[in-house]
């Protein structure tokens, strides 16, 4: 049965924003405001915040710096999941993943229909890991930021959620590194 168990303790995650985008600023991102807002409402902490340009190269890099960062559990990207040429923050996850979290994306689809209905087919949200750290690549609408936490991220991150969730497990990502 899925649920809270109040008798754990809450344990916080350090969360690195990415905003991909060609055209925003700092003062434009509602969509990163939004994450930050949301991740440091639940009791976890803003390891780094950037936005990067729509380049496949450049955004791989920055999550691959921030995977080798032990003070980074979580990366969350926005923007740059649909399918005109320019998206290319998929690709870019791909290039970083060691595995793909494949029902995420199923799990932020059915979601998304529910509130804008066949138009979640355009959505490519994906999540995955790499060098024991999670990454989850969000659409760049504040909307889609609120669905995908409030929904998913919001229970997933949080260690007392049952039957499971990506907390728990948080330290035995990267245990096929330190097998000899």
């Amino acid at each position: 049965m899925s649920g809270m168990d109040d008798s754990k303790e809450f344990v916080a995650v350090r969360i690195a924003v990415l905003t991909v985008s060609d055209t925003r600023s700092a003062d434009e991102d509602r969509s990163g405001d939004v994450l930050v807002a949301r991740l440091k409402d639940a009791g976890h902490e803003l390891a780094d915040r950037m936005i990067l340009r729509d380049e496949r190269s450049e955004i791989a890099a920055q999550l691959r710096a921030w995977c080798a960062d032990p003070q980074v559990d979580v990366v969350i990207s926005t923007g740059g999941t649909g399918l005109t040429g320019r998206d290319v923050t998929v690709e870019a996850h791909r290039d970083v993943y060691e595995k793909e979290i494949d029902a995420f994306g199923t799990i932020f689809t059915i979601v998304s229909m529910q509130k804008i209905g066949t138009s979640a087919v355009q959505s490519r949200a994906t999540g995955g890991v790499a060098n024991g750290t999670y990454l989850f690549a969000l659409p760049g609408s504040p909307g889609a930021c609120k669905d995908a936490w409030d929904e998913i991220l919001l229970k997933q991150l949080d260690y007392r959620h049952r039957p499971c969730n990506f907390v728990e497990i948080l330290p035995r990502l990267d245990e096929h590194l330190r097998r000899k």
